[in-house]
């Protein structure tokens, strides 16, 4: 048996930059940017981003939310936006947006699977999950604090930086 990669594939670093707290839709976001060292998040996608927050975030969150959003870019002009919230005490939830190209806005991502109950289906990259272990570990963490005011703000102060 061969794991399943292609044999053309080159794997790479990218880096996972916090870029602030968000307060959306009642939900507390931690932002993060995700992309090679080299091609940052130009700032017309980041002004788009910033547009999700205030526009599209109910779609995806509800007030009292916690969790973290990944801006990740995949190559020159396509990305992923991925909202992760905090349901069900320990459980992350996850909505998945995208924009490729000139388009004017983020839209929802939902690719087309045939008989698409109980299918396996994309949900994290390997660079994405470096930025997921970290948030999971957070999140651990408040749960097993008093989970009052003082947690809250140490799980809000609690962001990755780095290499994936």
């Amino acid at each position: 048996m061969s794991a399943a990669v292609d044999d053309a594939y080159r794997h790479y670093a990218k880096v996972g930059r916090f870029a602030g707290l968000r307060e959306a839709g009642g939900a507390a976001l931690k932002l993060y940017h995700l992309t090679t060292s080299d091609a940052p998040v130009p700032d017309d996608v980041a002004r788009l981003c910033d547009d999700w927050f205030g526009g599209k975030a109910d779609a995806a969150v509800e007030p009292g939310d916690c969790g973290f959003v990944l801006l990740h870019r995949c190559g020159a002009d396509f990305y992923f936006l991925l909202v992760s919230v905090w349901r069900g005490s320990n459980e992350l939830w996850e909505a998945v947006w995208y924009r490729h190209g000139e388009m004017p806005a983020f839209a929802p991502f939902d690719p087309a699977y045939p008989d698409a109950a109980g299918a396996v289906r994309p949900t994290f990259c390997v660079w994405e999950l470096g930025i997921v272990a970290h948030e999971a570990l957070a999140w651990g963490r408040y749960l097993a604090s008093p989970r009052d005011a003082a947690a809250l703000a140490a799980w809000r102060a609690d962001i990755f930086s780095g290499t994936v």
